[in-house]
């Protein structure tokens, strides 16, 4: 007989719940679990093709292992001894630097991608860290720590209660959301606007999710900073701010002003191609609106001002007064966030604390750009990259000049990649480690829910059990661990023990913490858990906000605990104990009523997740800037201002390129599912009618483009979606290599569209890389 299990999507960032039907061991079905807390039986086509994903037979089952040239099926054990004999070799010989890691986008998407990491890198002691991050969302976690001081101090738009919202740079719809967890986001923006609120969206195409909205402006594409600087000045020059409480946690209003002094909506038009009356219109109607909230995601953080763009999104959230206000950009508070503390100054937010050994680009966040990896494996001397260990990643497709880095890779000493897959990357590993189908493993949001728009916890158990052969994701990386730190043979329960350890001694040893002074070894006792990820989880649950603490009495005055004010999370004090359910033994707590504090036990008993109440105000409290407030100019910031006013005067290109998203794929690792691919879902390069004539192109047929990178040849779809000027391919395509292992994705490659970047086009400030708004050249081919 088949039955059900719940499950939370891990396939994008809007982890909407999923009842899934399994007959056996095999995954049938996925549709939208109706009671969940906070996706309420929302799902999209990924969502629906969870099955066809987990028991696609291009997954790799066993290891595979280099021998003689090339990679064959290898035992675990095979494995992990070749990674033993290579690494800490290597470390030995020419030092930790000679290691770089990689990591992917799909880390996120998994607990063991959020756990072990941090560890490998301890382990290996190498700062030549390459991630996603420099590729996408870096901007902002720059622009949030020189705000904030704390780079993971990200505000999202308050969806549910905003009575205006400006989009930048992004399109939901498709996208369903980014650092901006949000289940059903269509449906949130037609509520928005059935509540008689106003949505602006602010894009080169007119994307599905411009298509909602009450205004539609085209700007050109790399000139987000440019418009939002505009309506900065205008907030400022017809004195239309109105910071409220935020007056007395911010500095550098005065600064600020003097800053964009020169960024009038007449001097700005001409470079967004936009009129100076739109521009003076929309920020006085950001600011007329009761509350308001400004969002900017890949469209504006991927282009060459980046953080400038991702600075002024809060800037102009801080000059109206609607940051950390309801209805309009807040702060999540995710259960397994640190416990808040008392305000105070911090340490604020440092770059450029090392630099990368070729270019001297400076590190953020201990970071380095992934467009820079390719010249540290090839570039000889002292430091130079060896060896790689890619997790759940695919540079090859995702960074710019992936035949640059395509041909590094195959010259390195040694390779480590995780991934279930053999793909671009994944193929010039000596070995490579494949997690289980998702189905097989436990899952847990520790990234997203620190950008969910409502407050709230879910846990998925493994739905199905490891098949025969396979073995646990969080177990792989724990061996992973001891394998690169020489500890290969011990338990790799130990990984996990060890940081338990490491997390309640420096816990028992802080006088802030509510756990000062009590007995590390006797707390680790008291945890809950099958397994030591299990254990790990209950422990961040059990410390977080809304912790049991292990009883003990918190540390914070009552004002500054959730759970102090009325709008909190409900109390469960007074209600009857619930009776236990049969089969688990567990309390049959109804799911989204939180209990009095949390652990991994109470989550256990509430398998629809429990809702954690809407966010709120947390200001100052996340503040960690050295002075304790909003520095609204930081010195970095001010320092980039000018290149910003030089672009004032620059000649716009004549054409220029934008990516775009499907709803059916996530970057480059969808594209093997047969249910997600054609359609929509096609590698075309769309063009205006009018750019179309001009050139001599034709719908269908084929085109060249060509930039900094090379050239690639792909078919053209005219279309009025995109304005005239601007040309769009999509991301994550270019499936043509031989060696991989991807059939479905090998029939219909499509083109990497980063190959026609050459990794020199940077945002400085962050090191990510210029993906948005570069400058093309396109003919037909006859």
């Amino acid at each position: 007989m088949p039955r059900t299990a719940l499950r939370v999507c891990p396939l994008c960032e809007a982890t909407c719940g999923l009842t899934l039907t399994i007959e056996g061991t095999t995954v049938t079905g996925a549709r939208g679990d109706r009671d969940d807390v906070f996706s309420r039986g929302f799902i999209c086509p990924k969502g629906a093709a969870f099955g066809a994903l987990d028991a696609d037979p291009d997954r790799l089952r066993s290891p595979l292992v280099r021998r003689d040239g090339r990679l064959q099926e290898a035992t675990w054990e095979e494995a992990f001894e070749a990674i033993a004999a290579a690494v800490p070799a290597l470390v030995g010989e020419y030092g930790a630097q000679s290691v770089g890691v990689v990591l992917g986008n799909p880390n996120a998407h998994t607990m063991a991608g959020h756990l072990y990491p941090p560890l490998l890198l301890k382990a290996l002691g190498t700062r030549n860290l390459f991630t996603a991050s420099t590729l996408d969302q870096m901007p902002k976690h720059v622009s949030s720590g020189l705000l904030f001081g704390d780079p993971f101090a990200i505000a999202v738009p308050d969806l549910d209660r905003t009575d205006f919202l400006l989009l930048l740079g992004a399109n939901p719809v498709e996208s369903n959301g980014s650092l901006c967890t949000a289940p059903d986001f269509p449906g949130r923006l037609k509520a928005l606007r059935a509540r008689g609120g106003t949505l602006v969206v602010v894009d080169p195409r007119r994307t599905r999710t411009a298509k909602l909205a009450d205004r539609h402006l085209a700007p050109r594409p790399g000139s987000d900073a440019l418009l939002l600087a505009a309506l900065a000045h205008t907030l400022l020059a017809e004195e239309k701010t109105a910071l409220g409480a935020l007056a007395e946690l911010t500095e550098g209003i005065g600064e600020l002003a003097e800053a964009l002094g020169s960024f009038t909506p007449e001097a700005v038009a001409p470079a967004c191609d936009l009129t100076a009356e739109e521009i003076r219109a929309l920020a006085r109607d950001l600011a007329a609106a009761p509350t308001a909230a400004v969002y900017g995601r890949i469209g504006s953080s991927t282009t060459a001002y980046g953080t400038l763009a991702s600075w002024l999104v809060d800037v102009l959230n801080v000059l109206t007064g609607n940051l950390d206000r309801p209805g309009g950009a807040l702060f999540p508070l995710s259960a397994t966030d640190r416990a808040p503390r008392p305000a105070g100054p911090g340490k604020g937010f440092r770059l450029g604390r090392w630099h990368s050994r070729v270019s001297g680009h400076p590190e953020a966040k201990a970071e380095l750009p992934m467009a820079a990896l390719a010249e540290e494996i090839e570039t000889p001397g002292e430091g130079r990259i060896r060896a790689v260990v890619s997790i759940a990643a695919n540079p090859v497709l995702s960074a710019p000049d992936g035949r640059r880095l395509d041909e590094a890779l195959a010259g390195l000493d040694f390779m480590v990649s995780v991934d279930p897959y053999l793909n671009e990357t994944s193929r010039h590993a000596h070995v490579v480690l494949p997690p289980p189908p998702s189905s097989q493993s436990a899952h847990f949001d520790f990234s997203f829910n620190t950008f969910a728009i409502h407050n709230q916890v879910r846990y998925s158990p493994r739905a199905v059990p490891l098949e025969a052969g396979r073995m646990d994701e969080c177990e792989i990386h724990a061996r992973l661990v001891l394998a690169v730190s020489g500890m290969h043979g011990a338990d790799p329960a130990a990984v996990d023990d060890l940081a338990i350890q490491a997390t309640l001694a420096r816990e028992s040893a802080d006088p802030r913490s509510p756990l000062h002074g009590q007995d590390p070894a006797r707390l680790a006792g008291l945890l809950s858990g099958a397994r030591g990820p299990e254990r790990r989880l209950d422990l961040m649950l059990r410390l977080g906000p809304y912790g049991d603490r292990f009883g003990a009495e918190s540390a914070l005055p009552a004002a500054t605990r959730p759970g102090s004010t009325e709008d909190t999370r409900r109390s469960t004090a007074a209600a009857p104990a619930p009776a236990a359910d049969a089969t688990t033994g567990r309390a049959a707590v109804p799911d989204g009523a939180p209990g009095p504090g949390l652990s991994l036990e109470e989550l256990l008993a509430r398998p629809h997740g429990i809702d954690l109440g809407p966010l709120r105000p947390r200001l100052p409290g996340l503040l960690k800037t050295r002075s304790g407030r909003i520095e609204l100019l930081p010195d970095p910031i001010a320092a980039e201002l000018p290149r910003l006013r030089a672009a004032l005067a620059d000649r716009p290109a004549a054409l220029v390129l934008v990516g775009r998203r499907h709803l059916r794929s996530n970057n480059s690792w969808l594209h093997n599912v047969p249910a997600l691919v054609g359609g929509s879902n096609r590698c075309t390069l769309q063009v205006h009618p009018d750019d179309a004539a001009r050139l001599g192109l034709t719908d269908g047929a084929p085109a060249r483009v060509s930039s900094d990178g090379g050239s690639l040849e792909v078919p053209v779809e005219v279309t009025d979606a995109v304005r005239t000027g601007v040309v769009s391919l999509p991301h994550g395509w270019g499936h043509d290599r031989a060696g991989t292992r991807l059939s479905v994705a090998a029939a219909a490659p499509g083109v990497n569209v980063n190959q026609l970047l050459d990794g020199t086009r940077l945002d400085p400030l962050s090191g990510t890389a210029v993906l948005n708004g570069f400058p093309v050249e396109l003919t037909p081919i006859l």
